[in-house]
């Protein structure tokens, strides 16, 4: 197995660095390096200082002009940083020039991501994924792991005319482990779509009971898992802390009207999520995507809540689930004061309002998944012949019973079922349909 890096043991001292183009764009920048600033310490590495750097054009070779490089090595060698942390995603060029001009450790908060996600990977599914994203992550850089070969000695060479046409050392070790790794990865997709075809059979036999399924969704540490928690007893891992739940985990809720509904956590969004991790999560993340709708948990205490609601939205519609009937809401109200409160009440106006810590707001939020299973059923007069127990035992168990009656061989009920089972029971609707009140589209 290889590495994403050659890291060295421990890491102690970092220096980050956030680049942007144009003037406008300075808050959002200023604000990702405090998000990266956030990631870092999640990894438990000491931040000595940080730079916002606002550069007039791109610079292919190190992102930065050559005296704005200059300024930064010269800082973190002062500061005795053992690293150098971009918020922006470094290429492989890029990422050994600052190496070589640096001779310390430089990575970028691509990599930051997926090192956190190797710490929080607890399934073996979401450690396959991990594993593969790092990678893939790595199959570009390796070149820069084997450059001292071909600075020690100069080539094979040697002597007159030799050294010009031989291959340096560094050089045939990357071709060897470039082949490994191309077969690891191979090995590790095989090992992945095995899983994942057990998370099939696994959802196949979740899907025969029938049930509606939502999925929790939103931004990293918004409070998903502490919801899943508090609305079905159960004991997920909540922690405050970034990408705390990697894995996806489904429990049930019922709900007061006797209907049952399926809840599943999902791993939480970040802005600049390496698109590899997206790709990885893909099997995890079709949680969100097979749900009947979405309880997006927006932190409402973050500075930068629209920036969170915005990048949960763009992973959702990269996911193909943007579509979905969502539910917002609100979480840590608690420590919001009364005035930002107004401010998130104008900029979400369709949100609840919850606090899952003091279980503020949870009964609204319960009666809006309500409301939104409502949208999903309608009400029948069903003639069912008496042979056909099976479709009774189905209403009894996945409906509402209001009233049933015998006639000759039928089975006259009055029933409340799920528009799922409308192809179910179609042949078999009365003509004097009693129909529950209509809503407004």
């Amino acid at each position: 197995m290889f590495e994403v890096r050659e890291k060295p043991q421990l890491v102690e001292r970092a220096l980050l660095v956030g680049v942007y183009l144009d003037k406008a764009k300075e808050t959002e920048a200023s604000s990702l390096l405090q998000e990266l600033q956030e990631l870092v310490e999640t990894l438990g590495i000491g931040i000595v200082d940080s730079s916002l750097i606002r550069v007039r054009e791109n610079f292919p070779s190190h992102l930065v002009g050559k005296g704005k490089m200059a300024e930064i090595i010269e800082k973190s060698k002062e500061l005795n940083c053992d690293c150098i942390i971009f918020d922006n995603e470094l290429s492989p060029n890029q990422q050994r020039n600052w190496e070589n001009e640096s001779n310390i450790l430089v990575i970028d908060r691509q990599e930051v991501i997926l090192d956190i996600f190797s710490l929080r990977a607890r399934t073996r599914e979401a450690r396959l994924q991990v594993q593969l994203a790092k990678m893939q992550y790595t199959l570009p850089r390796m070149a820069r792991m084997w450059g001292h070969l071909d600075r020690q000695g100069g080539g094979s060479g040697g002597g007159k005319g030799g050294g010009g046409a031989a291959r340096g050392e560094g050089e045939k070790q990357i071709e060897v482990d470039r082949r490994l790794a191309r077969k690891k990865i191979d090995r590790v997709k095989a090992e992945l779509e095995k899983v994942r075809q057990q998370r099939k059979t696994q959802r196949k036999e979740r899907n025969r009971a029938d049930l509606p399924h939502a999925a929790i969704v939103g931004y990293t540490n918004a409070g998903k898992s502490s919801l899943l928690n508090g609305l079905t007893e159960s004991t997920v891992l909540a922690e405050d802390k970034l990408f705390a739940t990697l894995d996806t985990t489904t429990r049930k809720l019922d709900l007061e009207d006797g209907q049952t509904i399926l809840l599943t956590d999902t791993v939480g969004f970040v802005r600049r999520l390496p698109h590899g991790l997206v790709e990885s999560f893909k099997a995890t993340l079709e949680e969100a995507i097979l749900a009947d709708f979405l309880i997006h948990v927006i932190d409402g205490s973050s500075e930068n809540v629209e920036d969170h609601f915005k990048t949960t939205l763009e992973v959702l519609k990269e996911l193909g689930a943007d579509e979905k009937k969502i539910i917002p809401a609100i979480n840590k109200i608690d420590i919001i004061s009364d005035e930002r409160l107004e401010e998130l009440k104008n900029i979400f106006p369709e949100a609840i309002l919850i606090s899952v810590k003091n279980g503020v707001g949870i009964d609204d939020l319960l009666s809006k998944i309500n409301e939104m299973l409502l949208s999903n059923i309608v009400r029948n007069s069903l003639k069912i012949p008496q042979s056909r127990q099976d479709l009774v035992a189905l209403l009894h168990r996945e409906g509402k019973i209001l009233s049933q009656d015998y006639h000759e061989n039928d089975i006259i009920i009055n029933a409340i079922y799920s528009k799922r089972f409308l192809a179910k029971f179609a042949e078999f609707v009365m003509a004097e349909n009693v129909q529950g009140p209509t809503r407004e589209k």
